[in-house]
């Protein structure tokens, strides 16, 4: 069984998402790769490196590669190397930020791309506990994003991506509200540069993520810990780099594609994930009432052909109650693809009220100590209907 076959039973799946799509599209996605140069940026994170090998399985002019994770790099070259294997096109990778001047340097010799791809983001609710890297995770969804796009506008590039997700739907959490305000800055940059997103749920097994943590607990023989009383949509790994090729390459200027849900997309706990993951493996799934528990009795279960898991109710700071793509007062097109949603967005936004939040962050920057109140303070003067939820508890307290 292939991974993505193996991912798709795992999340309770049967069937791929944008099968359809991507074979009605795919002479027109050939065209213009095979004619394009493509700068993509966090390309060796789970995203980017699924949004690479999409493209890359296309035959570009150039795909160039910029991530700041050297030794993740190294594996997507690799995986490529191992399965497509070569193509005919200028294919590399350069270890740098995208923030940096080596990055200017990077762009200013070997451009012009004619693609810029931003798939770099802190991505994790459990990044905003403290100010300093919350501070990074809005330099990085924000200010980056901006930076690069105007990169991209410099060069007449003719499309700039950006990932978003759908925690910018309505946000509870200060990362999904990163994303809308980047979202926010994206509608006034798009006056002067075509650019498209795509918001979608999660991506399973993609680093970092809490299934990612089942394959290291699995392979350290360490207890499972989960939520029970959340569930999300997943999307696979691949599903995540069509979605965001597609978007890339035929959405309009403003479009931001989401998965349609469907029989095919549908909600499940972290937990029967879980429980399905150590049956998969040939475990039984054993029900610890405590952390401790499930430490102190892991090796003796585990010789027994049982796994330590505990499933919690969850308490901590950013948890979403229930997952969305879009909201009631943006305007849906369902009629462009089968299994696609597009929203189809006007250049609305406040200028005014970004300059406040924009001045506000560099102002804060330049000061000694930092607070999180002051930040939140400025999210909600942009986001008024940011319905943040501080519970003072947050993952890294968990196990």
């Amino acid at each position: 069984m292939g991974f993505n076959l193996k991912v798709l039973s795992l999340i309770g799946r049967k069937l791929p998402l944008f099968e359809h799509d991507i074979l009605s599209s795919d002479d027109r996605l050939k065209e213009l790769v095979s004619n394009g140069r493509f700068l993509v940026i966090g390309g060796a994170g789970s995203i980017g490196q699924a949004v690479t090998r999409e493209i890359f399985k296309r035959d570009p002019k150039a795909l160039h590669i910029v991530d700041i994770s050297e030794n993740n790099m190294v594996e997507l070259v690799r995986d490529i190397r191992s399965t497509v294997g070569y193509g005919s096109g200028d294919f590399r990778t350069f270890a740098l930020d995208c923030g940096s001047i080596e990055f200017e340097a990077l762009v200013s010799t070997e451009g012009p791309y004619d693609y810029i791809f931003n798939l770099s983001a802190l991505k994790h609710v459990r990044s905003e506990s403290d100010p300093f890297t919350l501070m990074r995770m809005i330099m990085v969804n924000v200010f980056n994003t901006i930076m690069t796009l105007r990169v991209a506008r410099k060069m007449q590039a003719s499309k700039y991506f950006c990932v978003s997700t759908d925690k910018a739907a309505n946000p509870v959490n200060m990362m999904g509200a990163s994303k809308r305000i980047m979202e926010m800055f994206l509608m006034r940059e798009s006056l002067t540069q075509d650019i498209s997103m795509s918001r979608f749920a999660n991506v399973a097994f993609s680093d970092g993520s809490l299934l990612h943590g089942f394959n290291q607990r699995f392979s350290k023989r360490q207890p499972f810990s989960a939520p029970k009383d959340v569930r999300r949509y997943f999307l696979t790994p691949q599903e995540s780099g069509e979605l965001c090729l597609l978007s890339g390459l035929l959405g309009e200027n403003r479009d931001i594609f989401f998965p349609k849900l469907s029989e095919k997309l549908h909600l499940i706990s972290f937990s029967e994930i879980a429980i399905r993951y150590l049956k998969e493996r040939g475990y039984k799934p054993f029900e610890c009432e405590t952390e401790q528990e499930a430490r102190e009795n892991c090796e003796k279960l585990i010789s027994k052909k049982q796994w330590p898991c505990y499933f919690f109710e969850s308490d901590t700071t950013g948890e979403k109650d229930f997952e969305e793509f879009f909201t009631d007062n943006e305007y849906i097109d369902m009629s462009r693809f089968e299994t696609i949603g597009v929203i189809k967005n006007q250049p609305l936004y406040d200028e005014n009220k970004l300059k406040i939040f924009e001045e506000g962050i560099f102002a804060l920057r330049r000061k000694s100590s930092w607070k999180k109140s002051d930040i939140i303070e400025l999210y909600y003067n942009l986001l008024p209907e940011f319905a943040h939820k501080e519970t003072g508890k947050y993952l890294d307290q968990r196990m």
